[in-house]
Parts: C-alpha cells; structure tokens; sequence
C-alpha cells in the first residue's frame, strides 16, 4: 500500500516538475499564473486609462454607464428606500447597481412588514378563538348543527315527495 502511494507521489512530482514535453531546466519550473474564473466581468474603477495599467485584449477600458433609465415603479422604490428625498430629484439615468441596491432594500423591507403582519393576525387569531371559546362556540357544534339542519331538510324534503 505505501509503495502504491509513494509511487502515486513520485508520479504527481515528476509531473509537476517536468511541465510540457520539450521543456528543459528554468522553463520546466516556472511559477503557474493562477487562473481566474470564467464569466465573471471585471469592470473599470473609472479612473483614466494610462499606458501602464492593464486594458483589455482590444486595448479598450470596459466600465458601466449610468445608462438605465428607470421607471416609475422604480423611481418609487428609490425614494422608498431613502436614495433620493424626492422623484423630482432622481435623474433620469441611473447606474444599474443603483437600482439593484434599492430593489434588495426594498424587498428586505417588505419581508419586515410582512413578517409583522403575520405576527398582528396570529395574536388576532388567538383573542377571536378566545372569545368564540367564552359563548362555547366551536367548529365541532358548528358541523353537528349544520348536519342536524340538513338532516331536518332531507326529511321535509322525503315527506313532501310522499304526498
């Protein structure tokens, strides 16, 4: 077993050490640049671009415009959130993260204000059960009255059909 692994090892190693085919001394050891996931955009800090900051592979500096032009619902949810005092004030073209910013304020908002809800109408709940429980209301006498109330009709209805 510890051979197996030890012959494993020498096998990553020599691996490691050998690079590519046809690469001899220095070259075979050189330091792996790590890698950097796919998919994920980098933009621009919006500074000027000078010749020694690294640029794209056309040499162009990506970086996001204020180019979303928000609707009214979203105009009411940024003054809502407490990013402008007023929709006369907001511009009318905003940055994308602006917006995303004030919909997840918004939404985290809404949850709080359900959640109170929910909390007001569970202690609704309990006060009406207490009370229907003081006039010795329940869903059980509810159901055998009303069973009993059909009972009654079927039995009208059973003499009528015999005259």
């Amino acid at each position: 077993m510890l051979a197996a692994v030890g012959g494993l090892r020498g096998l990553r190693l020599a691996r490691i050490f050998r690079g590519s085919p046809g690469a001899h001394g220095v070259a075979a050891t050189r330091p792996i640049a790590p890698l950097r996931p796919r998919g994920l955009t980098r933009y621009c800090s919006g500074r000027a671009a000078s010749g020694s900051e690294p640029q794209g592979p056309a040499g162009k500096v990506h970086r996001v415009p204020a180019e979303y032009k928000p609707s009214q619902f979203d105009k009411k949810i940024l003054v809502w959130t407490g990013r402008f005092k007023a929709l006369e004030d907001i511009p009318p073209r905003i940055p994308p993260e602006m917006i995303d910013a004030a919909r997840n304020k918004a939404r985290v908002k809404a949850c709080y204000i359900m959640i109170g809800l929910t909390i007001i109408a569970c202690f609704a709940v309990i006060v009406s059960a207490k009370r229907a429980a003081e006039r010795h209301e329940s869903l059980t006498s509810w159901n055998l009255a009303k069973k009993a109330k059909w009972r009654e009709e079927a039995a009208l209805a059973a003499q009528a059909k015999a005259k």
